[in-house]
């Protein structure tokens, strides 16, 4: 029996050239999505990415692969619903297995009040087609018979709210998805090339520095998710924004006993079932700016108390490994996307904790931005300047736990 085999090229090393169309900081996945689309959608394939480190070394190598739909503003719920759309067929899309596995989604209250939120967050993604129910212990119990109602008996569940389409992808299987697919379209990506510098002029900016010498540009986009604080300042702007650790930690593989991310809006804790058996735990962000990625033991212990509170089997798991992830936090929790004051000076950062989420869709639109000058209507609200303009998109309470 003979197959049919194909060479694939999935990422090709080049020396960079002195001059591109569009340059992107960041090699993770939102840097190399908007690559990919620029390439895919609009033809512009004199595109470069400039990474210090290797792809997906940064905030899309660190995060917990959640990808869902259910948040609480009128701006983030249709730019969300319209990310999961793209998610369903990203692996088709790039010819690349993304491991995309649609399983639920289970946000356990524990407080009158929480409970009262996710109502009112249940009514509103319903009028924008997300399908997102409030349900009952009882119905809880059906849904998830492993879940302790009582939760160690110090924290009884009131109900929870259901989002079905919550999903997962393998993290690093994006980040290699979206750079394989760029590479084919002749988009240079540049590991280990470090961005030194924005060079600015009278006119607006004008390209980067870096460790290889300054390279020129019809336009630059910062996404450097972490660091966009740096980047941003390399241009001399002032970003309102803060940069948060964010934790989490897997045990030993299992056999598979969990479906779905189960979560708790009231403790802050958030578990799901990797592909290779491993039970996935994280938290909140830390309450401090901070740019290590180490973790911490006290993150480890109270994650691991909080999530044996309400799946009580995690009780004889054993952690295998931690890490720490950075996050750009704005002030009203929702990201920055367009052009700066700074003309063809481009931001995609403030995501938070939700870059991987939206990265389909950030991409997709700001590749429209920047090839046609035309800011698309999914991402208006999140113009850089709507702070100064007093036109935040408040969403504090989605960006919790996951």
């Amino acid at each position: 029996m003979t197959g049919v085999f194909r060479r694939r090229v999935f990422l090709r090393q080049v020396e960079p050239k002195r001059r591109y169309d569009v340059v992107i900081i960041g090699g993770g996945v939102n840097g190399l999505s908007l690559a990919y689309n620029l390439a895919a959608r609009h033809g512009i394939c004199d595109v470069a990415v400039f990474e210090a480190g290797y792809i997906g070394a940064g905030a899309s190598g660190r995060n917990t692969q959640v990808v869902r739909a259910n948040y609480n503003t009128p701006e983030n719920v249709p730019l969300y619903k319209a990310s999961l759309g793209i998610w369903r067929t990203l692996s088709q899309e790039l010819d690349f297995n993304i491991q995309f596995s649609t399983q639920g989604e289970l946000d356990l209250c524990h407080t009158t009040d929480s409970l009262e939120v996710e109502r009112d967050k249940s009514l509103l993604n319903q009028a924008y087609g997300v399908q997102t129910d409030v349900v009952t212990p009882e119905e809880i119990a059906h849904i998830n018979p492993l879940i302790d109602l009582t939760a160690g008996g110090s924290f009884p569940v009131l109900g929870a709210s259901y989002h079905p389409p919550g999903s997962t992808a393998r993290h690093d299987s994006v980040v290699w998805g979206y750079a394989s697919a760029a590479t084919r379209l002749d988009v240079h990506v540049h590991e280990g090339r470090g961005v030194t510098g924005i060079r600015v002029d009278g006119d607006g900016c004008t390209g980067i520095e870096t460790d290889a010498g300054p390279i020129s540009a019809g336009a630059v986009v910062s996404a450097a998710a972490g660091w966009t604080s740096i980047v941003a300042g390399m241009a001399g702007l002032k970003l309102p924004i803060s940069t948060h650790p964010l934790q989490a930690f897997v045990t030993e593989p299992y056999r598979h006993l969990l479906d779905g991310l189960v979560s708790s809006m009231d403790l802050y804790v958030y578990i799901s079932q990797t592909a290779r058996g491993e039970l996935l735990v994280g938290a909140e962000i830390l309450p401090y700016n901070t740019y290590s990625t180490r973790s911490t033991f006290d993150f480890l212990s109270e994650a691991a108390k909080r999530s044996i509170q309400i799946l009580p089997f995690m009780a004889r798991a054993r952690a295998l490994r931690q890490w720490a992830g950075l996050c750009d936090m704005t002030p009203d929790s929702s990201p920055i996307l367009g052009e700066t004051e700074v003309p063809r000076f481009f931001l995609m950062a403030g995501m938070g904790t939700w870059g991987f989420k939206g990265s389909p869709i950030f991409g997709r639109t700001m590749a429209e931005l920047v090839a046609t000058g035309r800011t698309p209507e999914l991402i208006a609200p999140f113009a850089p300047d709507r702070f100064e303009r007093d036109r935040m998109v408040p969403d504090a309470a989605s960006a919790g736990t996951h």
